[in-house]
């Protein structure tokens, strides 16, 4: 089972209920696919095994036999490519690797070459698999490091997917193929209008979803009542309380510092099973 842990904002404790949730059950894998911020190892701490670089095809234009036609500026969609009169210019960030300049280039000018974007961390939390994603500084496409990512899933294991906040192009990308999706929300004004937006998102993707409320006792009932009116399930709530926070300033797990939870995020992954097998008998 594949289940992916998103929220439509940051800051509601997504990451949270990920390393919690993936720690609380047996036999798990553990896909940090917030690769332009991972801070998932802050919490579990792995043992790093290997390091992968990796990097994207971008286009290079041999100067010998290009004529300057601007065929490949009118085929690129993202203006990654500029035809002057005499040189052409590639802004490799733009670039989003279809292939279609160099397919369609009436001269076969235009090749490719690799272009680092990130790396791949591969290691493992005692028995449980590791793998996060770091995007290199200033790339501004996260989604082809995402998909590196998510080649290491394992089907016989447990997928838990820290997916990164919001509801664009990387979102997407790391909750495709979920059998089911976590949206970890908190009951403010600001939680509640990015819980839509992703509740759409999920819809459209016709993926099953449920909601655990970070923060439960504070802000007012309107998620909760929101959750009743579209039928979403509400899986489970965490309570404010400043020895969690205190934990988690500190990098600390609060199935470990408060023992007692351990059986509530055991509740949590048991509510999802039995969600998902009352959709398959419908």
């Amino acid at each position: 089972m594949i289940i992916s842990v998103a929220s439509g904002k940051g800051g509601t404790g997504k990451t949270t209920v990920a390393v919690n949730l993936a720690l609380s059950i047996k036999n798990t894998q553990f896909l940090d696919c917030d690769v332009e911020e991972p801070n998932a190892h802050i919490f579990l701490k792995p043992a790093i095994k290997s390091k992968y670089k990796i990097g994207v095809p971008v286009p290079k234009i041999n100067k010998g036999k290009c004529n300057f036609c601007g065929k490949c500026q009118e085929v690129c969609q993202y203006n990654a490519i500029a035809v002057l009169k005499d040189k052409v210019l590639i802004f490799p960030e733009l670039c989003h690797s279809c292939g279609g300049c160099m397919l369609l280039c009436p001269q076969g000018a235009i090749s490719e070459e690799g272009r680092e974007i990130g790396l791949i961390e591969v290691g493992n939390v005692n028995s449980m698999q590791f793998i996060h994603g770091k995007l290199n500084i200033g790339e501004v496409m996260s989604p082809p490091l995402i998909r590196e990512v998510k080649k290491y899933i394992n089907p016989t294991r447990t997928v838990i997917i820290d997916v990164p906040p919001g509801t664009s192009c990387p979102v997407i990308e790391a909750v495709k193929g979920s059998d089911f999706c976590i949206l970890v929300t908190e009951p403010t004004p600001f939680g509640l209008y990015d819980l839509t937006l992703a509740v759409e998102v999920l819809r459209k993707l016709k993926i099953p979803f449920g909601v655990v409320v970070n923060r439960s006792d504070l802000g007012n009932k309107k998620t909760e009542a929101y959750c009743d009116k579209e039928n979403i399930p509400v899986l489970m709530k965490i309570p404010f309380k400043k020895e969690i926070a205190t934990a988690y300033s500190k990098g600390r797990l609060i199935v470990e510092e408060f023992p007692e939870y351990k059986q509530k995020f055991r509740d949590l992954f048991k509510s999802i099973q039995d969600y998902i097998n009352k959709l398959k008998k419908e």
